[in-house]
């Protein structure tokens, strides 16, 4: 029944904002553009009005400028802050943004060129969002975060473009372009290695998706590409390359660390407390995988892994129609998901790691099911944290704590999906 003091014109107010909320309204088509639009003005005021901060942008351009004067040995790259420590794809980058800006100098137009890099990464994101139909009422985290604004053109990290490439992988894995998407996916590796943490999600959807020997030839391709770019530095020292580009072992300051500071530096910094951490990582990743991730085969885990190893289809007659279940949504679901698990389990986090957080983190407050409130709550505790500079006990608990709960509601949310061992009627509509 109705309050007394509510006027049937007001409660049809409150009907028609709650169905553009949730894109079942035909102003709603209005309501990412305008967003996106805001953003716009409100980079370009950042960028107008907020100094910029130089912390890794002379580096890139001192490293970039041993390149262009004939070094390819990758340990001789080096520059204020250190040597170079990522895949080939960020030289070519940065050697595009060395020679755009004068040699580094106008740091103006390079936070223009990132401003629209910012933008047009907002807009992927929200083209993923609308495939995996999102509600509109969570579009709005998306932009108003003040660290992500910073990231991109207060700072200028390669993580943006990384971050980049990882949606537009997203989008076309979403259009079913895989073939793209792996080379969007493998050049994102190819400038930042932190975009591993989505390959177990990535192997599985191709793996439902394509079957095994398709599969296999999407991870061939991906690994072709990273051979072809880190191929000039190759013949100069190849295992020099290998141990800068993809050092695995890379020890973390406590100092920078924005999330486990909480655990003191004795702690951080010991080995028991680095192998907790992969072992947490390697559970969960088995965990989703072995109970959400693979539950659109219908098939246990054992039969999939023996037909593999027999080189036979998996999915056999069935890899069409499962083939079909690997919806936008179960696409985005999976790899935020996977990434999410990473950055848990990640002995260090920087501030420039909330780049792949703030654009995930909306979608799967709501993937989880938890109310519209708390998942504004949630957000908006998360970004107060990775706003507290330098981190504290507090911060970096309310770090590991909003990312702990985002995938464990995720894991809780996802449940029944996919639930009718007959495959009929049991995927969950939020997957379609």
């Amino acid at each position: 029944m109705a309050d007394a003091n509510e006027t049937p014109g007001h409660i049809d107010l409150l009907r028609q904002a709650k169905s553009i909320a949730l894109f079942d309204h035909p102003l709603s088509k209005y309501g990412p553009p305008l967003l996106l639009l805001a953003d716009a003005l409100l980079t370009s005021a950042i960028i107008s009005k907020i100094a910029y901060t130089e912390i890794d942008w002379t580096t890139y351009m001192e490293q970039v400028e041993l390149y262009v004067k004939g070094e390819t040995d990758y340990t001789k790259l080096t520059g204020a802050t250190g040597p170079l420590v990522y895949p080939a794809a960020h030289v070519y980058i940065y050697w595009a943004l060395y020679h755009i800006t004068n040699k580094g100098a106008n740091i103006l137009l390079a936070q223009r060129i990132f401003g629209v890099l910012y933008l047009a990464t907002i807009a992927t994101v929200m083209a993923c969002y609308r495939r995996a139909k999102a509600p509109l009422y969570i579009f709005p985290m998306l932009i108003l975060s003040k660290r992500l604004h910073s990231i991109f053109v207060l700072r200028l990290f390669n993580d943006c473009f990384a971050v980049f490439s990882l949606w537009i992988a997203i989008y076309t894995f979403q259009r079913r372009l895989w073939t793209l998407g792996s080379l969007a996916y493998s050049w994102g590796v190819g400038i930042k290695m932190t975009l591993l943490l989505a390959l177990p999600s990535i192997g599985v959807m191709l793996f439902l998706a394509r079957g095994v020997q398709a599969s296999l030839k999407q991870a061939w391709m991906m690994i072709q590409l990273q051979v072809i770019i880190a191929f000039p530095f190759l013949p100069s020292n190849l295992t020099g390359y290998l141990s800068s580009a993809f050092e695995f072992s890379r020890q973390f300051m406590f100092k920078w660390t924005v999330n486990w500071r909480f655990v003191g530096e004795e702690t951080f910094s010991s080995k028991e407390f680095s192998i907790t951490l992969l072992v947490g990582h390697i559970s969960a990743l088995i965990l989703f995988i072995t109970t959400r991730w693979l539950r659109p085969a219908e098939k246990p885990l054992k039969e999939l892994i023996g037909n593999a190893l027999k080189w036979e289809e998996p999915l056999g007659k069935m890899q069409h129609a499962i083939s079909i279940r690997i919806s936008p949504n179960f696409i985005l679901t999976t790899i935020l998901t996977a990434n999410a698990i990473g950055m848990l389990f990640a002995r260090s986090l920087h501030y420039q790691f909330y780049s792949y957080i703030a654009l995930a983190t909306p979608f799967l407050l709501w993937r989880s099911g938890m109310h519209p409130i708390l998942q504004y709550t949630l957000w908006a505790v998360q970004e107060w944290a990775w706003n507290v500079y330098p981190s504290t006990d507090a911060s970096s608990m309310v770090v590991v704590g909003v990312l702990l709960t985002t995938v464990a509601s995720v894991w809780w949310g996802t449940r029944r999906d996919f639930v009718n061992p007959k495959g009929e009627g049991g995927a969950s509509k939020k997957l379609t």
